[in-house]
């Protein structure tokens, strides 16, 4: 994947290489598709139903496409910290659908016994809610990056204009509580569409994914969610949890307040140094990652 962002003065100025978007060679296929179909119409018009039929299975293939978070045939997608990274042994542990009253704080207090820094993904209208939480997670080391404004569960459905208002939204509230501008982006339910990408590029916006995530918000298995994060668990991976009230309890307490330290005990253990975003880019361009 193109070469997208250089980290320079961390943590604030991670400034963009280039704003010019790439179609990805799926998206790049579509237009070729969509360009057949018009001069098939024209030299043989009694094709349509073929041709439209071409055009229906392309728009099925490109949804079932988006439905799979860790994928780059829509575009950029970093579900892995570069190599440099890895050499390092950084780890990159993230929250999203935060902030939360009643989780982020103990989420904070963890982090904090381990010296452990994240990326905190937040959605922009909660962050409005409670900017105090907002500033306390940049006060204690760690990176508030761009998860949507409203968190909709139609976002992967939407269009280019619909999809910057939302984007564009959530950049201008979470720079005012954050005090710094967000520049990576995550979707809702890690989904999306052909149209994102270039959004992303127009907003300067690094899209994320994941290398493994634990599921919290749909197990009440601690011990489940523990192995999903762990088994196989390598330098330059990107973990993935949510600091936010679910009605998914394990022994009255949320599963991810259970998983963060033993988690984290893991890591360690391993010899693993977890960090935010920003810090595992802070010398080196964002190049290529495997989706």
């Amino acid at each position: 994947m193109r070469a997208l962002i250089r980290a320079a003065a961390w943590p604030q100025n991670i400034r963009v290489l280039s704003q010019r978007w790439t179609p990805s060679r799926a998206v790049q296929l579509t237009f070729w598709l969509h360009g057949g179909f018009v001069i098939g119409l024209v030299l043989w018009p009694a094709t349509w139903p073929w041709l439209l039929a071409a055009i229906i299975v392309n728009h099925l293939l490109l949804g079932a496409i988006g439905m799979w978070p860790r994928s780059s045939l829509l575009g950029t997608n970093l579900s892995s910290l570069p190599v440099s990274c890895k050499h390092n042994r950084y780890v990159a542990v993230t929250f999203d659908d935060g902030p939360d009253p009643d989780v982020t704080p103990s989420v904070l207090e963890v982090l904090d016994r381990y010296a452990a820094k994240a990326t905190f993904f937040c959605i922009a209208q909660r962050a409005a809610r409670y900017p105090e939480l907002v500033r306390e997670i940049v006060l204690r080391g760690h990176s508030v990056e761009n998860h949507s404004d409203r968190h909709p569960a139609a976002f992967a459905f939407y269009g280019p204009l619909t999809l910057y208002r939302e984007i564009t939204n959530a950049q201008r509230t979470l720079s005012e509580m954050a005090g710094s501008t967000p520049r990576f982006f995550r979707a809702p339910f890690g989904l999306r569409n052909p149209f994102l990408d270039p959004v992303l590029a127009w907003t300067n916006l690094c899209y994320v994914s994941w290398t493994r995530r634990g599921f919290d918000q749909v197990s009440r298995r601690p011990d489940k969610v523990l192995a999903r994060l762990t088994q196989g668990l390598s330098a330059g991976d990107i973990l993935v949890l949510h600091d936010c009230s679910s009605p998914l309890r394990s022994h009255n307490k949320s599963v991810v307040l259970q998983v963060l330290p033993a988690l984290l005990d893991h890591i360690v253990d391993r010899g693993l140094r977890p960090v935010s975003l920003p810090m595992a880019f802070s010398s080196q361009s964002i190049g290529s990652a495997d989706a």
